[in-house]
């Protein structure tokens, strides 16, 4: 461990944000006023004020939750140049890479990401990188094996010339050529290390339009088939060890999603090399910062004590993103301020990708148990970890804080013992997925491991060091970015209703309050799009109706709601602008908000109710990841590439329908004004304004009604809108009548 005499090797910082907090009070304040209103002219107003209420309590609850995530908001700063004394303590690192599907996930996108890890700053002889192809790919694995070649050049040239990107094709993308006033032999290596990577991109790219030849893989069903390991990287000089996993998969044997995933790796790494940190990215996340590592280690040999740092998340970041996010999916402002305030409860989410973990704690250790050493009988062991000797001595190493040893006759003679671990039987009767390793039952398997993980006590870290850690793509499209939340949501429901929610993990368990109710902000997300949906179509059942549920524009109330919706739009709007970030960005955030809450989230809900009743099961969707963007791209393409497109998926039919049902409303308001037909007391000018605003929220759908292509809403999602659209006018104007 760190010598405690020494300099500390981090600082932890509390963020001021006083003016922010009393923005956020206030609000709150308003919108008790706004509640109180509404329940004073219930019978006035009727239902549109009931349902006003019911809606406005649930963004109130909404509201609460986020001043409790963003209330003490905490930053920490390494110094891993204070390492160096420590160096003989630097412990082993299984680095963990999943990838799922070889044409959704371009295998160049997944070798840049291995290639980054192979090429940090950390002794090679300590680290080991297990890529696990859940799509039993042979494109990934040639890709792998081919990668391994080119890393043997790739990495003495980062480490020789201190090249501080990574990941090659982000390199030669910032670094077009040398310049001229860098040393000769940099050049002439520079362009030997840039045509053995374009041959690399060559080779890959030539394979993926032919039959990859392996013997390996000549008769694999990737839905149907036994194990595969392959040790591409065992004994080489100045590299990692790396190992290519896909493992067994049965028609009649639940796989669990990447949850199942990472425990194979898990059980794997823990027979080859069994390092006690493990760090886990996504295919797409490549290492941007090459001393991420020595960050890491940072916090976890700098905390006085243990319990304190039971993993360590980096936020995500992206590269080459589009300007001013058009599709709200960057999330900057998430990880600035939920991030940091959730640093100041227990700490960060477990986010699924960027993070390093401690092996003991994955193995289900609690921090009032530093050790077990011998605390576990035979038959407690084989109940936890499996029948399997080997892996079982690999577990008390961990759990009895034994100092960790390299496998003395190489990763391969762990290779028999491996493919076991890797069977899709080997858990049965075990507790993997339920209190060892990554667990089982939602599709956001991140979300609930971390939620385990401080259910034990353990707290977790917040490390955004400079510059970021890990940079990744984010989704380029509307479809992506929709079936993406939706997915989340769906997970976090999985979790909410369930006996493993954050609740039960508080009252029985070690969560802190604060942080149940960090939790319930982030798993409540899809039930949010019921009252946002209701609040959508609120001002246009007013107008057709002849109603009201907002006060008039010459009542003193009226002030409550204007106030509200000024105060807030300007305060988030500076969180953005504090950042770094547009007003365009702000815009653009907030419109996918109200579109992936009425959309995304909705059809999670529809997702969980199906799955609760047992119509359904839940169905793990991988999002299209796209490669890095050539400067000499096509420039249409690029014009194009912020554009909103659309599919024949129905999560387009509930935006399609808010935009016509108040296209509606606001052609009914003018009409009535203009023919007098509706005088001062039947229709109001705020339910008008408020059906503009959702109009210019979902103006995407407006300009998808007249698109071309893959740009305009699909003719049959239009008529199944409109009809649900003519349905809900009828239904207006019957409850007039009735």
């Amino acid at each position: 461990m760190a010598n405690k005499s020494s300099q500390p090797l981090y600082e932890r910082i509390h963020v001021k944000n006083s003016i922010p907090r009393a923005v956020e009070l206030l609000i709150l304040f308003l919108l008790f006023l706004l509640l109180a209103y509404h329940l004073i002219s219930l019978k006035n107003h009727g239902i549109p004020s009931l349902f006003a209420f019911l809606c406005e309590s649930c963004f109130t609850f909404s509201w609460i939750l986020v001043i409790n995530c963003k209330w003490n908001q905490v930053r920490y700063i390494q110094y891993p140049d204070r390492l160096p004394e420590l160096v003989s303590e630097l412990p082993a690192v299984d680095m963990f890479v999943t990838t799922a599907d070889a044409e959704l996930e371009p295998p160049i996108l997944t070798m840049n990401t291995v290639l980054s890890l192979l090429a940090v700053d950390y002794p090679p002889q300590k680290l080991s990188c297990y890529l696990s192809d859940d799509g039993a790919s042979p494109l990934t694995y040639y890709s792998l094996v081919e990668t391994s070649k080119f890393a043997g050049i790739w990495v003495p040239f980062c480490k020789k010339y201190e090249i501080s990107i990574r990941a090659p094709f982000r390199y030669f993308t910032s670094c077009s050529k040398p310049s001229k006033d860098d040393p000769f032999e940099f050049q002439q290596e520079w362009k030997t290390v840039k045509d053995k990577y374009d041959m690399l991109c060559q080779k890959i790219e030539d394979a993926s339009q032919t039959y990859v030849p392996s013997e390996v893989f000549s008769k694999v069903d990737k839905k149907n088939h036994p194990p595969i390991l392959k040790v591409v990287v065992d004994e080489e000089e100045g590299l990692p060890h790396l190992v290519y996993i896909s493992r067994e998969k049965r028609p009649k044997h639940p796989h669990n999603f990447k949850a199942g995933a990472m425990n194979v790796l898990t059980r794997v790494s823990g027979l080859m090399t069994n390092a006690p940190f493990i760090l886990n990215v996504d295919c797409d996340m490549h290492v941007n910062n090459p001393q991420v590592i020595l960050h890491a280690m940072c916090m976890f040999f700098g905390v006085e004590n243990e319990k304190d740092c039971g993993f360590v998340q980096f936020p995500q970041h992206f590269y080459d993103g589009l300007n001013d996010d058009p599709f709200g999916n960057q999330m900057v402002v998430l990880f600035k301020y939920l991030a940091q305030g959730l640093a100041g409860i227990q700490g960060p989410v477990y986010a699924g990708t960027n993070c390093f973990h401690r092996r003991k704690v994955i193995y289900g250790l609690s921090p009032v148990h530093k050790a077990l050493s011998g605390k576990l009988t035979d038959e407690d062991l084989e109940r936890r970890f499996g029948k399997l000797n080997e892996f079982k001595e690999s577990a008390v190493q961990i759990l009895s804080a034994s100092p960790h040893s390299q496998n003395q006759g190489g990763l391969i003679s762990s290779l028999d013992a491996a493919n076991l671990v890797a069977g899709c039987a080997y858990e049965h009767g075990t507790c993997w997925g339920t209190e060892v390793g990554w667990k089982y039952g939602s599709a956001t398997e991140d979300i609930l491991t971390g939620l385990g993980i401080q259910e034990k006590g353990w707290r977790s870290i917040f490390c955004t060091p400079e510059p970021p850690a890990f940079l990744g793509c984010a989704p380029s499209c509307g479809p992506s970015t929709m079936i993406q939340t939706k997915r989340w949501a769906t997970g976090l429901l999985e979790i909410l209703f369930s006996f493993k929610s954050p609740i039960i993990s508080t009252i029985y368990g070690n969560l802190q309050f604060r942080q149940c109710l960090a939790y319930m902000w982030i798993l409540i997300w899809g039930l949010r799009s019921i009252p946002e949906l209701v609040y959508a179509l609120l001002p246009a059942y007013c107008i057709i109706s002849r109603s009201h549920f907002l006060p008039k524009v010459n009542e003193p109330a009226i002030l409550v709601p204007v106030t509200i919706f000024v105060i807030y739009n300007l305060y988030t709007l500076s969180e953005y602008l504090r950042v770094g970030l547009s007003s365009r960005a702000w815009w653009n955030n907030q419109r996918m908000a109200r579109i992936n809450c009425t959309s995304s989230w909705l059809f999670a809900c529809f997702s969980i109710i199906l799955k609760l009743i047992g119509l359904s099961e839940t169905v793990f969707e991988v999002t299209q990841k796209n490669q890095a963007t050539d400067d000499d791209g096509d420039d249409q393409k690029n014009i194009n590439s912020g554009k909103f497109t659309f599919n024949e998926s129905p999560i387009f039919i509930p935006g399609t329908t808010i935009l016509l049902v108040n296209l509606t409303a606001l052609a009914v308001g003018v009409v009535g004004f203009r023919h007098n037909n509706f005088d001062e007391s039947e229709v109001g000018v705020a339910e008008m304004i408020c059906c503009l605003c959702v109009v210019l929220y979902f103006s995407i759908f407006f300009k998808g009604l007249f698109g071309k292509g893959k740009y305009g809403i699909p003719s049959a999602t239009i008529f199944k809108s409109g009809v649900l659209a003519l349905g809900f006018t009828h239904f207006c104007k019957w409850s007039v009548q009735a």
